[in-house]
């Protein structure tokens, strides 16, 4: 069965060969949002633009730009985390926010994360990378923009992603429960506006990355984001995430 990726490219890394939505499964509680995304001029122009990328040879990551909807039903959604767009190193991204595959170097940004993570809550450290376990948890690993080209950040920006990512934000905003947001960075916290602060937790601070982790106005390190969340989802009579 055609998956949409292959192990070929760069270092032997996962990467999308397939412009076809289809190849790209999501659980079916977002299926009709999706369907309706490749529906509209913004989809279909995205589709056209990821089909003639990869005629011209160019090798895009993830090989999964949906897994995030794949791994997470909205049903069971409880915390969102938004990144901005893919890792762009092969075999970093695994289509999921900040997180990279087993066996793959963790990256600066993911291991202050996983640091502040340890000094939050005294979680022993991680055998890896993979966020996968959050996911299954109800922990949306969501980023802004879904492809990136090798060795190119930010490549897609702009170019229909956002109008999905944002529909997705919004509909997470609307149905269900009370839910937490993590918006970390400039990025991340522009779409505040699509979150209703008075419905949800919504908990701001700067990037992880090693750039802005300590600096102001709220630094990352120390922001004990990991901790507050998991008191407010038992306050609201949720599960808290085994991070």
């Amino acid at each position: 069965m055609q998956t949409g990726f292959d192990w070929d490219g760069p270092a032997a890394a996962p990467r999308l060969t397939s412009a076809n939505p289809s190849d790209w499964p999501v659980q079916p509680g977002w299926a009709g949002l999706v369907s309706g995304f490749w529906a509209s001029p913004q989809g279909q122009g995205l589709q056209r633009f990821l089909e003639d990328r990869l005629a011209h040879g160019a090798v895009i990551y993830p090989p999964q730009p949906l897994r995030a909807l794949d791994l997470t039903p909205p049903e069971a959604v409880r915390v969102v985390i938004l990144g901005q767009d893919p890792y762009h190193g092969p075999g970093q991204a695994e289509g999921l926010a900040f997180s990279v595959a087993p066996g793959v170097k963790v990256p600066p940004s993911l291991r202050n994360m996983l640091q502040e993570l340890q000094r939050d809550l005294a979680a022993p450290a991680p055998a890896d990378g993979s966020l996968v376990r959050w996911a299954r948890q109800g922990v949306l690993l969501l980023n802004t923009g879904l492809t990136v080209e090798d060795g190119q950040p930010a490549s897609h920006a702009g170019r229909g992603w956002e109008t999905l990512t944002d529909a997705v934000i919004r509909h997470c905003g609307e149905t269900g429960g009370p839910k937490v947001f993590l918006l970390w960075g400039a990025h991340a916290q522009k779409k505040a506006p699509l979150i209703d602060a008075g419905r949800h937790l919504v908990l701001s601070a700067n990037h992880p990355s090693p750039l802005s982790a300590r600096r102001g106005p709220v630094p990352f390190v120390g922001c004990g984001h990991f901790g507050q969340a998991n008191a407010w989802l038992s306050g609201q009579r949720l599960p808290p995430v085994a991070w």
